[in-house]
């Protein structure tokens, strides 16, 4: 199963790889350039924290990305079914449509990374590993110092 994985210490807050999250999402066609990054509509589906000039997280940033958990307590949260997991892929996919907007998938992730959009408050926002993309994640294809990437790992 593939899996994106972290090594914090490389990571140096630039955000491209939320901006390129962003740009994987939108709704609207456009280049990254015209990418309203306030717009509720154009949201990451992940976040990065802290930072070593006077932050919360010392010597440092931690991206927080969905880790599409072995056992997911998201998806055991999820009383409408609106999250599972693909036994085939081993992702974490949400249904939109199933969703009851109970928002007990985002007290339980253990990550902090599920949350509700900022536009609707109706729906959530997760990483969905950029489905449909046949290059993978573009968070991952974006990080200018490597310290995101994709690994295969036994479950």
């Amino acid at each position: 199963m593939k899996r994106i994985m972290i090594e914090q210490e490389k990571c140096d807050g630039c955000k491209n790889c939320t901006v390129a999250c962003m740009q994987a999402h939108r709704k609207t066609p456009g280049t990254v350039y015209d990418l309203g990054l306030q717009d509720p509509e154009n949201e990451a589906r992940h976040a990065i924290v802290g930072s070593g000039k006077g932050g919360y997280l010392p010597g440092g940033y931690f991206p927080v990305f969905c880790r599409h958990c072995a056992v997911p307590e998201c998806a055991g949260a999820c009383m409408s079914g609106a999250l599972r997991k693909d036994p085939a892929t081993g992702h974490v996919q949400y249904d939109e449509q199933r969703c009851g907007a109970c928002f007990m998938c985002v007290m339980s992730c253990p990550y902090g990374n599920i949350k509700p959009d900022r536009s609707t408050r109706r729906k959530i926002v997760k990483c969905d590993f950029c489905a449909g993309d046949s290059e993978g994640p573009n968070c991952v294809r974006n990080c200018p110092k490597k310290a995101i990437h994709v690994e295969e790992v036994m479950v």
